[in-house]
C-alpha cells in the first residue's frame, strides 16, 4: 500500500522529464500530490440534454459520437478535430485545435461527456475546445465540480487529476495528526476524507468544509508554536535592566519635541519588559514616520546605562548608516560609544579607547569618515563637541565589541556572524523586520538564541520593529508569540501628506507643481514600484527610459538621479547620499527605495501606475515624504480613478489603510501567501476570529500539559514541517 513518502517515480510510471517538471510544483512523493491543493474550482456538474443548452452558459452533455473528422485550416498549419455528438434530444458539434492525437482516441459510436460553454452560429450549437472524457467512467474532468490546480509548463490540471485519482484508487496509508477529540468537538472531517473532498468534491459545501479543516489545522499549528515560544522564553533567563529614571528624564528633556502618547505607552511596555528576568519578545508596530526610532534609542539607553550592550540590526547598509547618524546625534550628551559594522562601514562614535587610540585615529569633531571611500563626508549632522567619529579596521572593531568598549552596535545581519563576540549583549533590536525574507528571518531567530553574547546563562531581550501596519486579526493569527506595542499617533509637528489620484490629462500640472517646489528648495521622488520578480528587467528598462524622458523633455533644468535594483550597493548608497545631500533635485527610482530612509527635504512623490499595487504598498511609498517641516504631497498616477485609490486620498492613518486593503484584496494578496508558505485555503480563513480563538484554546490545552509535544509526536512532526516553510514570530 502507498504512503505519503512513497516517491512518485517508483509508483505511477512517471517519466523522468515529468518528474523534473513536478519538482517545480514541489511534488516528489505521494503526499505532495495529495497536498497540492486546487487554486479554484469550475462547476461542471450541470448535466443537461443537448436541447436544454443555453448559449454562453457552462454545461455538461453526454452522448454518442456519430461523426468525426480531421480537418486543416485554410493555411494548413492548424489541425482541427471535429465531431458530432448526439443524445436523445439533439446533436451538437465540438471542435479541438492542434490536438491531432484525438483522431486516434475518438471513434464512431463511442460515448463521451463534454463540458464547456456552448456557442451558437448559423449551423447551430457547438463547443470549442471542450473538456471531455469517456462517459462510462466516473466523472473526473467533466460532470462534476472540477478542481483547477496550480500548473507548470507540461503539467496540466487534467493530468494532475488523473494522478490524484490513481492514488485514491490504489489507496494509501495516512495517519491524522489532529486529535480525535478535536475533530469530534468541531465536527471536522478526518484527514483522508478532507483530502478526498478537496480533490473530488460532491458539492461546494463539501470542499469548503474540507478547506476549513485544513485552515483550522494550520492555525492550530501556528498557535502551538506561538505558545511553545512563550513557554520556552519563560524558562529562559535574560539580564534584568533597571530603569534609569534620571538618565531617561535627561534624554527626553534634550529632545526638541515631546513624545506622543503612543510613544510613551510603547516605551512603558518595553521598559517594564527589560526589567524582568525573562527575555522580552516584543514587536513595535508603528506607522510610517510615527517615531519608532526614538523608542528604540530609549531602550538602548536603558540597556547601556545598566552597563550592558545593545545591538541594532537593519536589513540594508543605508538604513544601518542612518541609524548610526541618529543614535550618535541624539546620544551626544551621554557617555556612550556607538559602532557601525557592515560590509562597507566600520565606524565608531564616542569617547572610548576605540576613538582615541589603537587604529581608531581621531578625526575632526564634526566629521564622519567612511571606510568605503576613505573620503571625509562634510556637513555631517553630528554636532559633537567632545566626541569623535572614526573609521577602524574590522579586526579592531571586533576586539572593541568583545571587550565592551562599544555600547551600541549597529549593522546589518553581519553583526550576528560567528566571528563576532560581545562582552555582555542584553538587547537586540531588529528594524524593518518584514524586509528580511522568510528563510533569513528563520536564520536570524535561530542565531539570536545562539549568539555569543558574553552572558552564558542568559539570552538577549528581543525587540522587533516594523513600519507595516498589521491589522488586529492578522496579528492574532501570525504574531501570537510576540507581545505587540502599537504607535498609531503621529508626532504633533508632522503635517498630513496631501494625496491625490492623478489622471493622464492632469500630469503636466503635477510636473509644474514639482518645478515650483524645487525652485523653493525642495526635492521630489518619482517611483516605479516592483511588481513581480519576472518583471525586474522590464521595470529597470522602464525606469531608465522614464529617467531619460523626464531629464530630456520635462525637467531639463534640474539634476535627476536614477536608482534601481540592478545597481551595486556602492552605487545605490552614493545615489542616496547625493539625494540626501541635495546634489540631485529629483530621484527616479524603482521600489528599491529604502523603507525608512529619511529625506526631510523631499516633499513630493509621484507613484507611476499606482493602480497595480496594494494600498499598504502605496502607503509605504507615500511615507518617503512628509518627514520634515514642510507640507508634502503624494500623487498617484493612474489610468482611471478608482474607489480603491481614493481611500489613500481619504486616509493618512496606515492602520486604517491596511484594514481597507485587507478587506479589498483578501489576506492572500495582502500578506503575499507565496512568501508566507501558507495554503490559499488558510489565507482565506486567516481573519476568521472564531476559528483563531478555537485553535488557540485547543493549542493552549495541549501545551499546558505537553509543551515539548513528547506525547503528540505526529503534531511535533507537522510543526517542524511548518517551521521550515513559514515564518511565525
Amino acid at each position: 500500500m502507498l504512503n505519503l513518502k512513497t516517491p512518485i517515480d517508483k509508483t505511477f510510471h512517471i517519466k523522468p522529464a515529468q518528474a523534473e517538471k513536478l519538482k517545480k510544483l514541489g511534488i516528489t512523493a505521494v503526499g505532495d500530490f495529495l497536498f497540492h491543493f486546487p487554486a479554484r474550482y469550475d462547476d461542471l456538474s450541470n448535466l443537461v440534454s443537448i436541447s436544454e443548452i443555453i448559449p454562453e452558459q457552462s454545461a455538461t452533455v453526454s452522448g454518442e459520437i456519430i461523426k468525426f473528422a480531421l480537418k486543416r485550416s485554410w493555411h494548413k498549419k492548424i489541425s482541427i478535430i471535429e465531431i458530432q455528438l448526439r443524445d436523445e434530444t439533439g446533436i451538437i458539434r465540438a471542435t479541438w485545435f492542434n490536438q491531432k492525437y484525438l483522431i486516434d482516441v475518438f471513434s464512431k459510436n463511442k460515448f463521451i461527456r463534454l463540458s464547456g460553454k456552448a456557442k451558437l452560429d448559423k449551423n447551430g450549437f457547438y463547443f470549442s475546445n471542450p473538456i471531455w472524457e469517456v462517459a462510462d467512467k466516473n466523472p473526473n474532468h467533466t460532470g462534476r465540480i472540477v478542481p483547477i490546480y496550480p500548473e507548470t509548463r507540461g503539467i496540466t490540471s487534467k493530468w494532475l487529476r488523473w494522478q490524484i485519482e490513481t492514488i485514491f484508487k490504489n489507496d494509501f496509508d495516512i495517519v491524522d495528526p489532529l486529535p480525535v477529540e478535536i475533530l469530534k468537538k468541531y465536527h471536522l472531517p478526518t484527514l483522508k476524507k478532507a483530502l478526498y473532498d478537496v480533490h473530488f468534491p460532491r458539492s461546494e459545501n463539501s470542499y469548503l468544509v474540507a478547506q476549513k479543516r485544513f485552515a483550522f489545522f494550520d492555525m492550530f499549528l501556528i498557535q502551538l508554536r506561538a505558545l511553545q515560544i512563550k513557554k520556552q522564553l519563560k524558562k529562559e533567563s535574560a539580564q534584568e535592566l533597571e530603569f534609569p529614571t534620571e538618565k531617561i528624564k535627561k534624554f527626553l528633556a534634550s529632545l526638541p519635541f515631546s513624545l506622543t502618547n503612543d510613544q510613551k505607552k510603547a516605551f512603558t511596555e518595553i521598559k517594564k519588559d527589560l526589567t524582568k528576568k525573562h527575555p522580552m519578545n516584543r514587536l513595535l508596530n508603528g506607522d510610517v514616520g510615527s517615531g519608532k526610532t526614538i523608542v528604540a534609542i530609549l531602550a538602548a539607553l536603558q540597556t547601556s546605562t545598566n552597563g550592558f550592550q545593545a545591538a541594532i540590526m537593519a536589513p540594508t547598509e543605508v538604513l544601518a548608516y542612518q541609524h548610526f547618524e541618529n543614535f550618535s546625534k541624539l546620544l551626544a550628551d551621554f557617555d556612550i560609544s556607538i559602532g557601525l559594522l557592515t560590509n562597507s562601514y566600520k565606524l565608531v562614535y564616542g569617547s572610548r579607547s576605540t576613538v582615541h587610540g589603537r587604529e581608531g585615529k581621531v578625526i575632526g569633531h564634526r566629521s564622519l569618515v567612511s571606510l568605503k571611500n576613505s573620503k571625509l563626508i562634510q556637513n555631517s549632522k553630528l554636532e559633537i563637541e567632545n566626541y569623535s567619529t572614526a573609521k577602524i579596521s574590522r579586526e579592531t572593531m571586533l576586539e572593541e565589541i568583545k571587550v565592551g568598549n562599544i555600547d551600541i552596535v549597529i549593522g546589518t545581519h553581519a553583526i550576528i556572524q560567528k566571528d563576532i563576540r560581545f562582552k555582555n549583549l542584553a538587547l537586540i533590536i531588529i528594524d524593518e523586520q518584514h524586509r528580511f525574507g522568510v528563510m533569513q528571518r528563520s536564520y536570524l531567530q535561530q542565531k539570536i538564541t545562539e549568539i555569543n553574547d558574553g552572558l552564558p546563562d542568559k539570552i538577549p531581550h528581543l525587540l522587533s520593529m516594523t513600519a507595516t501596519p498589521i491589522p488586529r486579526t492578522i496579528s492574532m493569527t501570525l504574531l501570537g508569540s510576540l507581545d505587540v506595542s502599537l504607535i498609531t499617533e503621529m508626532p504633533k509637528n508632522r503635517k498630513p501628506i496631501i494625496t491625490k489620484v492623478i489622471l493622464p490629462d492632469k500630469q503636466n500640472e503635477v510636473y509644474n507643481f514639482i518645478r515650483q517646489e524645487i525652485k523653493n528648495g525642495r526635492q521630489a521622488f518619482v517611483i516605479f514600484p516592483l511588481v513581480e520578480e519576472s518583471e525586474k528587467l522590464a521595470e529597470v528598462k522602464a525606469a531608465v527610459t522614464e529617467h531619460a524622458r523626464l531629464l530630456r523633455d520635462v525637467f531639463p533644468e534640474f539634476k535627476l538621479g536614477l536608482l534601481h535594483g540592478r545597481m551595486k550597493s556602492k552605487e545605490k548608497e552614493e545615489i542616496m547620499l547625493n539625494f540626501k545631500n541635495k546634489k540631485t533635485d529629483i530621484l527616479v527610482s524603482t521600489s528599491v527605495i529604502e523603507v525608512g530612509i529619511d529625506i526631510p527635504n523631499a516633499t513630493v512623490m509621484i507613484v507611476e501606475e499606482a493602480y497595480r499595487f496594494g494600498l499598504s504598498q502605496l502607503h509605504q511609498f507615500r511615507g518617503r515624504v512628509g518627514r520634515g517641516e514642510f507640507q508634502s504631497y503624494c500623487f498617484l498616477f493612474a489610468k482611471n480613478s478608482t474607489t480603491r485609490l481614493r481611500i489613500l486620498e481619504k486616509y493618512t492613518d496606515g492602520f486604517k489603510v491596511a484594514q481597507e486593503d485587507l478587506e479589498i484584496r483578501g489576506p492572500g494578496d495582502f500578506l503575499g501567501n507565496r512568501q508566507s508558505g501558507l495554503a490559499d485555503s488558510t489565507m482565506q480563513n486567516i481573519t476568521n476570529i472564531k476559528m483563531i480563538k478555537c485553535a488557540y484554546e485547543e493549542a493552549r490545552e495541549i501545551i499546558n500539559h505537553d509543551v515539548a509535544l513528547k506525547n503528540n509526536l505526529l503534531l511535533k512532526e507537522e510543526l517542524e514541517k511548518m517551521n521550515r516553510n513559514i515564518h511565525l514570530e
